[in-house]
């Protein structure tokens, strides 16, 4: 019994150092997030007016045919403009990482006794949380769709919307790291946040696209996120990927943008703030 006790008081300090920056780290990043007002409203606001101007736009002009079953324009957008909402916020969450570096912040978390994985894991599960309920936020506009969820189908949901969530936030962070100015992240990511998006499937359906175009849309991760909410929102309709597949495959793509983080968290040494 002592024995135990003993052991058990040797492992705690290790859990203890592990969880308790991931833990602080996340708390930081969302209150870092709900004190910029701004940052709320536009997060969410831009993807609505995209969605009901695009969607109104080419609602009379299109349908997705043997796809979804002659489906409005507005209603196939949908799952798209969620994907969009955190997209965005999960890789411009990210720049607290440079921001941070620049007010010695971080140089002061690296130099504490605490593992590498625990600041990369509460980054990153700070990014997740905010782009994750925005996203689920925007469900609230489903019912107007004729969408009603199940608890089961809502379960999946939110687990699809984490999935991408966490691995874009992993994407934003492995960007951010190396960099020293916000103007750097913004070039960089502009340069393919936007393609990322639009070769989603977000825009217009795999199987009216040309060769090359297919061929990028099905080795897009962010692709498989896409039709699995399409597939949730919308079950009568017939499936581009199965549902599993889709799951796993973002599985598999928020494991390795997680480990690459960590991979580079662990290569680079921080310079310390001018």
């Amino acid at each position: 019994m002592v024995s135990q006790s003993t052991s058990l008081a040797a492992q705690s300090p290790a859990i203890t150092g592990a969880w308790l920056p991931s833990f602080t780290l996340w708390w930081r990043e969302i209150v870092r997030f709900y004190r910029q007002r701004a940052r709320v409203v536009g997060v969410i606001a831009s993807p609505v007016l995209f969605w009901v101007v695009i969607g109104s736009g080419f609602g009379s002009s299109f349908r997705s045919g043997d796809a979804a079953g002659q489906q409005h324009y507005l209603d196939y957008f949908y799952p798209g403009a969620l994907i969009m909402i955190v997209l965005f916020t999960s890789i411009f969450t990210m720049m607290s990482v440079i921001e941070d570096r620049k007010e010695g912040f971080l140089l002061s978390v690296l130099v504490a006794p605490v593992p590498r994985s625990a600041i990369v894991l509460g980054k990153v599960l700070g990014g997740t949380t905010l782009s994750a309920v925005q996203g689920l936020v925007f469900l609230a506009f489903a019912p107007l769709l004729g969408v009603h969820l199940g608890f089961g189908d809502f379960l999946l949901i939110v687990l699809t919307v984490f999935l991408v969530s966490f691995a874009l936030t992993a994407l934003g962070f492995a960007i951010a790291w190396p960099m020293d100015s916000t103007q750097a992240f913004h070039a960089i990511i502009n340069l393919f946040l936007i393609p990322l998006w639009l070769l989603s499937g977000a825009l217009f359906p795999l199987a009216g696209a040309s060769g090359w175009i297919r061929l990028l849309i099905r080795i897009n991760p962010l692709t498989y996120g896409v039709e699995a909410l399409r597939d949730l929102l919308y079950p009568t309709n017939a499936p581009v990927f199965p549902l599993g597949s889709s799951l796993a495959t973002l599985l598999l793509f928020a494991v390795f943008m997680f480990t690459l983080s960590f991979l580079m968290v662990n290569r680079r040494t921080t310079k310390p703030a001018a």
